[in-house]
C-alpha cells in the first residue's frame, strides 16, 4: 500500500507513480487522440455536418448520457471502495483478536513450552491468511514438527493446531473450563475473518455490469467528437482525450481496489500488518514471562 501525505497537494499533481492510470491508459489515449483528430479533420474539411440540425441532437444526447454515466461510475467506485474498506476492517478485527488472545493466554499460562507455542503460532495464522489470500506459499518458517499441507487450506490447518493445543491444555487441567470459554471467542473469530476475506476475494463484481460499463464508456467517447467538433474545432482532440482519461481512470481505480488482497500499490499491506501482529504478540508474551 502506498504511503503518502494527504495534505501535500504538489506531490499529487506533479508525481507519477507506477500505479498511476496515465501509464496504463497512455496507448489508448494516443489512439483516442488520433481518432478524434481524424473525425475533426473530416468534419471541418469535408463533411461539414455542423450545418445539419441533427448534430445538435447528438449534443443533447451526450449531455443526458453524461449524467447517466456519472451515476454509474459513482456506484461502481463506491462499491469497490466498500470492498476495500471491508477487507481493512476484517484485518483490523484480526489484529485486535490476535492481541486479545495473546494477552489472555499470557496471563493464563505459566509453562514455558506452552508460552513458546502460542508466542510462535498465533502470528503464524496472520501470515498464513495473507499468503492464502494472495495464493502464495507461506512466507514464514513454520515449526518443523508441524504437518502442514500447503496445497490445502493453510489457515484452517494453523487454526486447527492452535485449537488442538488449547483443547489438550484443557484436558490436562492447565486451562480451566471458564478460561476455555474466555478464549473461545478469539479462536472462533479467526475462521470467521478468514471466511469474510474469502467472500470479498472470491465474489467479483458481476461480469455483465462491468462489461456494460466499459462498453458504455467506449461508445460514449467514440461519439463525442461528432457532437462537439463544430463548437471546439481541433480543440476537440485534447477535450475528448481528457474526458476519456477521467472516465476510464475511475473504472481502473475501481478494478484495482475491489480486490484488496493482491499485490497492487493500493492493496492492503497484509504482510506488514502480520509483521506488526508478530511483534506485538512477542512483546506481550515476553512481558508476561518476566513477572
Amino acid at each position: 500500500m502506498l504511503s503518502y501525505k494527504p495534505k501535500d497537494w504538489f506531490s499529487f499533481i506533479f508525481r507519477f507513480h507506477k500505479a498511476d492510470t496515465v501509464r496504463a491508459l497512455f496507448p489508448l489515449m494516443l489512439g483516442i487522440a488520433a481518432y478524434s483528430g481524424l473525425i475533426a479533420y473530416l468534419e471541418l474539411e469535408f463533411w461539414q455536418l455542423s450545418k445539419n440540425d441533427s448534430i445538435s441532437k447528438i449534443t443533447i444526447m451526450h449531455n443526458m448520457l453524461g449524467f447517466v454515466i456519472s451515476l454509474l461510475l459513482v456506484f461502481r467506485t463506491n462499491t469497490a471502495y466498500d470492498r476495500w474498506w471491508e477487507g481493512r476492517k476484517q484485518w483490523g478485527a484480526l489484529a485486535n483478536n490476535v492481541r486479545n488472545l495473546a494477552l489472555k493466554l499470557s496471563a493464563i499460562l505459566r509453562d514455558p513450552s506452552d508460552r513458546r507455542f502460542f508466542r510462535g503460532w498465533i502470528p503464524v495464522y496472520a501470515y498464513a491468511l495473507a499468503a492464502h489470500l494472495q495464493k502464495e506459499e507461506t512466507r514464514v518458517v513454520l515449526f518443523e514438527d508441524a504437518d502442514l499441507d500447503h496445497s490445502k487450506h493453510v489457515p484452517n490447518q494453523v487454526a486447527g493446531l492452535i485449537i488442538r493445543k488449547v483443547t489438550h491444555l484443557y484436558q490436562v487441567s492447565r486451562i480451566s473450563g471458564d478460561q476455555l470459554i474466555t478464549i473461545n471467542a478469539e479462536l472462533q473469530s479467526f475462521t470467521d475473518i478468514c471466511g469474510a476475506c474469502e467472500r470479498i476475494k472470491n465474489t467479483p463484481i458481476p461480469y455483465s455490469y462491468s462489461a456494460f460499463l466499459k462498453k458504455f464508456i467506449f461508445f460514449y467517447i467514440m461519439t463525442l467528437p461528432f457532437g462537439y467538433v463544430f463548437d471546439l474545432g481541433y480543440l476537440v482532440i485534447p477535450v475528448v482525450v481528457f474526458i476519456f482519461y477521467v472516465l476510464a481512470s475511475l473504472e481502473l481505480i475501481a478494478e484495482e481496489i475491489e480486490e484488496p488482497f493482491g499485490t497492487d500499490t493500493n492493496d492492503l499491506p497484509t504482510y506488514r500488518m502480520a509483521e506488526n501482529m508478530q511483534e506485538q504478540v512477542e512483546d506481550i508474551f515476553d512481558a508476561g514471562g518476566n513477572r
